[in-house]
């Protein structure tokens, strides 16, 4: 369960299981680039820990930075003031085949 508006909680409608997961990202929206951090990622999306947070449903590119960079197409769908953004990540067709994929198996495993 979530804790919504007025310290109630709701429950969480997520289907895929988080993962807790830090690392550096650099979102690209337009000309601008902003730092940030995950905090959880999950197959569908993140949680993304920045001051500077775009509104639900701004479109972005963000690039983890890992080992190897994984650039990943993203949406706000939820804003938490002073903590950050939820987003959801669109994956290609055959998602199996990208980085990001692989991240979370090797999460999944370790779990």
């Amino acid at each position: 369960m979530s804790v919504g508006e007025f310290g109630l909680r709701r429950p969480d409608r997520r289907r895929a299981p988080r993962y807790p997961y830090q690392a550096c990202l650099e979102i690209e929206w337009g000309f601008a680039r902003l730092k940030a951090r995950t905090r959880d990622i999950s197959v569908g999306g993140m949680f993304i820990e920045s001051e500077d947070v775009l509104w639900v449903g701004a479109g972005f590119r963000a690039q983890l930075v890992t080992d190897r960079p994984v650039w990943l197409e993203c949406s706000v769908k939820r804003v938490e003031p002073g903590l950050g953004m939820g987003v959801a990540i669109a994956l290609p067709e055959d998602p199996t085949t990208h980085p990001y994929q692989e991240i979370l198996a090797k999460l999944a495993e370790n779990r």
